[in-house]
């Protein structure tokens, strides 16, 4: 198991010996990773995972981290079976594979999604969190989707929507400054868009210094002065939804 000193302590692909807290479950036609707090709660948040799939450990001990904070947590498999991108796949194939998994086509599995927590679980207030590719879903589900109340959006691939930004709800972007897939002048443009178009509340924040992956997925102890904004990062989500939720 993950111990305190090193919570996270991972690369992208270093998968840890982290076997998660919560159970699988299969709900509808989607299988899903679900955590519940102690207490009972009416509240849930749904963890979309990035590229590497919904069981990769370090997206279920961010799931784990949100029940410890009082949220029913679900990370459901949005790939639907498809298989996930393994860092040994041949990354000169990665566009032609990504085309068969639209970040903006999940609206099927989520209306699954919110049924269940709703009728299953008793749930009343629902926000989102997604890393990467499931960072652009975010992005997605808070332009169109109205029984959500809030998201969080971690180094969504801003390319995916950079045309649409009537958000609907409450919206926190998190960056990585020396991220090698989102360049600093597109994190730019999207708060200038945002500032001409989103009437609700938003953030845009960039942590100086981080990488891709940075919240979720870094070796905490490869550099020690990274490990102050990987909190920072944590934390910030958590508030978010905390305010929102």
């Amino acid at each position: 198991m993950a111990n305190e000193s090193r919570p996270c302590p991972c690369d992208i692909g270093d998968r840890f010996d982290y076997g998660g807290r919560g159970q699988e479950v299969q709900v509808g036609h989607i299988k899903a990773y679900v955590c519940r707090p102690s207490a009972s709660t009416d509240k849930a948040v749904i963890v979309i995972h990035d590229i590497f799939g919904w069981q990769l450990p370090n997206t279920r001990y961010i799931a784990d981290m949100l029940t410890t904070n009082g949220y029913i947590a679900i990370c459901p498999d949005f790939f639907v079976g498809q298989e996930a991108w393994k860092p040994s796949n041949d990354w000169a194939t990665f566009n032609d594979w990504v085309k068969t998994r639209d970040a903006g086509k999940i609206d099927k599995e989520v209306d699954v999604i919110l049924k269940y927590l709703k009728d299953q679980c008793g749930v009343k207030k629902i926000g989102v969190i997604g890393f990467c590719w499931g960072g652009a879903a975010v992005q997605h589900l808070m332009l169109k989707n109205p029984h959500l109340k809030t998201g969080v959006s971690l180094y969504g691939v801003i390319s995916r929507f950079e045309d649409k930004h009537s958000l609907l709800h409450p919206t926190f972007f998190i960056f990585g400054e020396k991220d090698d897939i989102i360049p600093l002048e597109q994190v730019t443009l999207l708060e200038q868009k945002l500032k001409q178009n989103c009437k609700v509340d938003y953030e845009v924040k960039i942590y100086p210094g981080q990488t891709h992956g940075f919240v979720h997925r870094k070796r905490e102890d490869i550099n020690p002065q990274d490990k102050p904004y990987i909190e920072e990062g944590r934390k910030d989500m958590i508030n978010w939804l905390n305010k929102y939720l």
